[in-house]
């Protein structure tokens, strides 16, 4: 059983905050995020993207805004339980909460905040009947490193940015040693230079560009060997390849979370903005994953909700002392 003083399910940037927040009050936390390492999208999905709106910074990229807020945390020692997903939230005789993940590791502390984003990230996924059967097995949901695909073929399917970006950055920099993008309209969604540097690339031969077509049949034994791409005129053909990437995006949902007895509005979760509580005493929600009126899905407001959380959790572990804002221009950091 780990024990700390704030279980925070979510380490995205607002839960990362909240570490350094709950820190100046001498608090403990322990983060819990079913992604491998801390950042939630920021690192997933979007490490190079720069971010415009946060205080002191006129740009930072996603990956370097997580890099300065693990720094900013680090004095507090945070403990983290990473690549599992918090599963389920029991609560004790003495009024604390039991959380605990997929793998069964158990969390034990007397404030919850979930901090979880726009929650579970599923992927949305091509109706081929046993692409289950083929994930992590040559089907891939996203690109998390390029360099896996170093000399392999690959078949990517999509007409948004994100089907653009990887079939020119695989082409261009011979990772890939064939790309096949695959979209079933003539015309794609992505930025405009992206379109034509595609077309460009199919051109010269860098890229396969299959267009009124579908990926519709996945073949192979241990892994995938070959997709079925069915075309609106010229029907079924077979293309080899070690790999097939669907990229249609991803799809947010609360996930387990949504069973915690909590209350729930529009696939978030409703929170008093006095403190950001929900409606069961001592679970917070802060970030994305909350709702109320005039709600901004903003990083700024998250940070906002977490400072504002943290204080009433320490009126609620500590109700026989008075908490006074200390300064810290005056008081410097102090880490436990």
């Amino acid at each position: 059983m780990i024990e700390t003083d704030i279980i925070i399910i979510g380490a995205g940037p607002v839960g990362l905050f909240t570490v350094f927040e709950a820190g100046l009050l001498k608090l403990k936390c322990h983060l819990i995020d079913s992604l491998p390492q801390p950042g939630g999208q920021c690192s997933e999905i979007y490490p190079k993207k720069p971010i415009y709106d946060i205080p002191g910074f006129p740009s930072i990229l996603a990956g370097e805004l997580i890099d300065n807020l693990m720094e900013q945390a680090a004095p507090f020692k945070p403990g983290f339980t990473l690549g599992e997903a918090a599963m389920s939230i029991d609560k004790t005789e003495d009024d604390k909460f039991i959380v605990t993940t997929v793998k069964g590791t158990k969390h034990l502390a007397p404030i919850v905040m979930i901090a979880g984003g726009l929650g579970v990230f599923e992927p949305r996924k091509p109706p081929i009947s046993n692409i289950e059967d083929f994930e992590d097995k040559g089907v891939e949901y996203i690109i998390k490193d390029p360099e896996f695909y170093k000399n392999k073929r690959v078949v990517i399917a999509g007409g948004g940015d994100s089907a653009l970006d990887w079939s020119i950055f695989l082409a261009e920099n011979k990772i890939a040693s064939e790309v096949v993008l695959v979209h079933r309209s003539s015309s794609f969604r992505g930025h405009l230079d992206s379109v034509q540097k595609v077309i460009d690339l199919s051109e010269k031969g860098e890229i396969k560009l299959v267009t009124e077509a579908e990926v519709t049949g996945l073949n192979g034994f241990d892994n995938v060997n070959s997709v079925v791409i069915t075309h609106q005129s010229t029907g079924e053909m077979i293309h080899e390849t070690d790999h097939f990437i669907p990229l249609f995006g991803l799809k947010p949902s609360l996930g387990p979370i949504a069973n915690w007895g909590l209350e729930i509005e529009k696939n978030a979760i409703k929170v008093d903005t006095l403190d950001y509580s929900t409606s069961v005493p001592g679970i917070y929600a802060i970030g994305d994953v909350n709702t109320y009126e005039n709600k901004l899905k903003l990083i700024l407001c998250g940070f906002h909700e977490g400072t504002l959380a943290v204080q009433s959790a320490f009126a609620r572990i500590h109700p026989e002392k008075k908490n006074v804002l200390k300064y810290t221009t005056v008081n410097g950091i102090q880490g436990f």
